[in-house]
């Protein structure tokens, strides 16, 4: 049912995909919110607008934005609401999929972000705009990275435009000072992903998002950590920092490739930010100064996120990437030098085009070496307009998924491995979920968090099942506390711990960890 005459419109936000899709989110819900707009539960809420931010990235993702789409609609309809499709499969596709995908009542891009609130209403009053023709969104920045943060306030980047009212609580400054439209967090919790950059120079074969996502683009150092003192005043403890591809951050700003390493240290003193974990980093581009700055730098935690894809050389090669098993395997060990007990994760591609039992071969022999944390496991499929689409050699489907089966298998029982070294060791957890909380009824109230080799979502978490002596109770513990803990078993790669000590509130996480080794 439509809002009644005057009241504020609704929306509903169902949003798919990466960490990154999941901050442009909580950007269009600030600026809808900032336009005067409600936002409520697609199903519950009687929305006016189901908004689905869509992902675009591979096809299995593909398929679930749509699936998502047909289901909103199924609840939008009979109580006679929009459905607006926006995110990346929306500007990857525009007209076709508004073609395709009848079901949708507007699709829109990127450039339509600023003006939400504005298209939206149009769509409501039965004029839709148009929807967009999409173009290669890297022609529509400088090729020299430095031309490129003032020529964005011509093109829209999502996460880029905007910024918190930050300017009370942060005394950072900023290039848009107090009048940012702003971001509403749409989950609670201690743990909230920040957009340190966009879009990607890389040219991997296998990869169509620099196409939809653009240019490597920094976002200024005083947003970031605007942002992130904000974040700060709304009880989140550990940020993660997100982008395509974090290691070229800086490479088009003043400072240079250096910003990253000089930023590291000021996001983790900020007050209240326990932990700030850094993801989506490229082997190729790991220099020794930004190694030792994740690996020991107070606040921020030991957590490698590297997208290693393959480990045979020629493979590598045609993927249009860098490096080889023997090279990997270093970057690890000099990583384990400087934290032995840092967490390392990463993804693989099997089944690339032209790759041979030897390459898969040597694809083993450096997931065995290289001890993982944790490893994604995907087959390779076409995407449009990537060179690789091209490519000859293509494996048989039945054959990919053989490989990618044989693979998954190897990695599961490598992290397990992982996992169980870890026990008798002591690791700080960030409590995200005590059950109680919620439910003071439950007999067993299930505590759980992540240590700083533990990220979110895909690295598996940690189960407080005991107290040690003098240790808080478990039951005690609320989402948001920062524990030390001693590792006494695994479940798979989940680690089950007890708790040894309570941290101050806003401790740094690896602060704790040097008062376990004696050493602070």
């Amino acid at each position: 049912m439509a809002s009644p005459e005057n009241a504020p419109r609704r929306a509903a936000l169902l949003t798919l995909g990466c960490a990154r899709n999941e901050v442009d989110s909580e950007e269009l819900a600030g600026r809808l919110v900032g336009s005067g707009w409600e936002l409520v539960d697609a199903e519950a809420g009687s929305p006016d607008v189901i908004l689905v931010n869509t992902c675009g990235f591979v096809e299995q993702a593909k398929k679930d934005s749509i699936d998502t789409v047909l289901a909103a609609s199924d609840v939008a309809r009979p109580a006679g609401a929009k459905v607006v499709a926006v995110g990346c499969l929306a500007e990857r596709y525009g007209a076709e999929l508004a073609a395709d995908l009848p079901e949708a009542d507007a699709v829109l891009g990127f450039d339509a972000y600023p003006e939400l609130a504005d298209r939206l209403a149009d769509v409501l009053g039965g004029h839709a705009p148009a929807p967009h023709v999409p173009v290669d969104r890297r022609t529509l920045l400088p090729i020299s990275p430095v031309e490129r943060p003032a020529a964005t306030a011509d093109v829209s980047v999502p996460g880029h435009d905007w910024v918190p009212d930050i300017s009370a609580v942060s005394g950072a400054g900023s290039r848009m000072g107090a009048t940012g439209s702003g971001r509403t967090r749409l989950t609670g919790g201690p743990v909230a992903s920040l957009k340190l950059a966009s879009g990607c120079d890389r040219r991997c074969a296998f990869c169509a998002i620099p196409s939809f996502r653009g240019s490597f683009v920094s976002r200024a150092p005083a947003d970031v950590l605007g942002e992130a003192a904000w974040l700060a005043t709304d009880g989140v403890r550990e940020l993660v920092l997100v982008s395509e591809n974090s290691t070229s951050y800086g490479k088009d700003l003043p400072g240079g490739t250096r910003a990253l390493v000089d930023l590291l240290p000021r996001l983790g003193s900020i007050e209240g930010i326990s932990r700030v974990r850094v993801s989506y980093l490229q082997p190729a581009e790991m220099r020794p100064d930004l190694i030792a700055a994740i690996a020991t730098t107070p606040g921020i935690a030991p957590y490698f996120d590297l997208s290693f894809q393959h480990a045979s050389a020629p493979v590598l090669r045609r993927m249009r990437r860098f490096g080889s098993r023997t090279d990997f395997l270093d970057l690890c060990e000099r990583i384990r030098e400087l934290a032995p007990e840092a967490g390392i994760r990463s993804n693989v591609i099997v089944g690339f085009p032209g790759e041979t039992e030897e390459d898969l071969a040597e694809l083993e022999a450096f997931l065995i070496g290289a001890r993982l944390d944790a490893v994604g496991v995907f087959g390779y499929s076409d995407e449009d307009g990537t060179e690789a689409e091209g490519y000859d050699g293509k494996l048989d489907p039945g054959q990919v998924q053989a490989r990618v089966a044989r693979i998954s298998e190897l990695v599961d029982d490598l992290m397990v491995q992982r996992a169980e070294e870890r026990i008798g060791s002591e690791v700080v957890l960030l409590i995200e979920r005590s059950a109680d909380a919620d439910d003071p009824d439950a007999d067993e109230p299930e505590i759980t968090g992540r240590a700083a080799h533990q990220g979110p979502d895909a690295d598996g978490e940690s189960y407080v099942v005991a107290a040690a002596d003098g240790g808080p109770e478990p039951g005690s513990l609320r989402p948001g506390d920062l524990v030390r803990c001693r590792v006494l078993d695994t479940e798979g790669v989940d680690l089950l711990v007890e708790t040894v000590e309570l941290l101050p509130a806003g401790a740094p996480a690896d602060l704790a960890a040097a008062l376990v080794a004696g050493t602070g």
